[in-house]
């Protein structure tokens, strides 16, 4: 089983089609089972989503601050 590190670490080339075939099936067999990498999972997926988006917004004031810390607290607690 990989750690919660290692999913954070590796979630950009999940994410982008690049993960080898064995790493895509531990990483979706962690996924499933931990609730905090796949809260940070859909969220990136989401913020590629809107970020690719051809509309042009302003994102909430602090909210780059509350994604690091969010990010952060998720990373010391793996």
């Amino acid at each position: 089983m990989v750690s919660c590190k290692t999913i954070i670490a590796n979630l950009s080339e999940y994410l982008d089609g690049d993960a080898s075939p064995e790493m895509l099936q531990k990483m979706e067999r962690h996924l499933r089972g931990c609730r905090r990498c796949s809260a940070v999972y859909d969220s990136t997926r989401k913020m590629l989503m809107i970020t690719g988006d051809e509309r042009v917004f302003e994102l909430p004031a602090g909210f780059s601050e509350r994604l690091h810390r969010f990010l952060d607290e998720t990373l010391s607690k793996a």
